[in-house]
C-alpha cells in the first residue's frame, strides 16, 4: 500500500441529495482496512434509523450542530465534537436548521460503497426506506 494523498475539494463527490459525501480515502486505498468521508448537507435528517453488524462509524463535527440518535439515547453535537457508534447500535442523524459538515471514519471499510451505489439512484435515496432496504443489506447497513 503507497501513500494516499487527497488535496480539498479534490476527492471524488457522491451527491446523495440531502447530503453530498466526498470520498478521501475508500478500502481501495487502505487495503479495507476503513474508509473516510467528508459529508456536507441540509438541514434535517441525512438518514434513516439503521445499524450495522460488523461496522463501526466515527463521526466528528466540522461545522453545524447535529442531533445523533444513537440506541435510547439523544446527544446534541458541534464543532468539535465526536461520536463513536460501535456494531450493532441502532443509530441516525439529522443536522440542525444551517445544515452541516462532518467527517465519518468507517472500519472496516465498505460503506463507502453503499453510498456509491445509492448516489446512482434518484435523488435522496438515502432517506427512502424502500430504496435504503434495496442497496444497503449488501453493505452491514440494517435499516430498524
Amino acid at each position: 500500500m503507497g501513500v494516499h494523498f487527497v488535496s480539498a475539494h479534490s476527492g471524488r463527490i457522491f451527491d446523495l441529495g440531502v447530503v453530498k459525501m466526498q470520498l478521501l480515502a475508500s478500502g481501495t486505498d487502505t487495503d479495507g482496512g476503513f474508509a473516510l468521508a467528508e459529508w456536507d448537507g441540509s438541514e434535517g435528517p441525512w438518514t434513516i434509523p439503521h445499524l450495522h453488524r460488523h461496522t463501526q462509524e466515527s463521526f466528528y463535527i466540522l461545522d453545524g450542530e447535529f442531533s445523533f440518535t444513537v440506541g435510547d439515547e439523544t446527544v446534541a453535537a458541534g464543532p468539535g465534537s465526536h461520536l463513536l457508534v460501535p456494531p450493532e447500535t441502532p443509530h441516525v442523524l439529522s443536522a440542525g436548521p444551517s445544515g452541516g459538515r462532518l467527517l465519518t471514519v468507517m472500519v472496516p471499510s465498505g460503506l463507502e460503497d453503499m453510498f456509491r451505489e445509492l448516489s446512482e439512484l434518484p435523488s435522496d435515496s438515502l432517506r427512502d426506506p424502500k430504496a435504503r432496504a434495496e442497496v444497503s443489506a449488501r453493505y452491514d447497513s440494517f435499516p430498524v
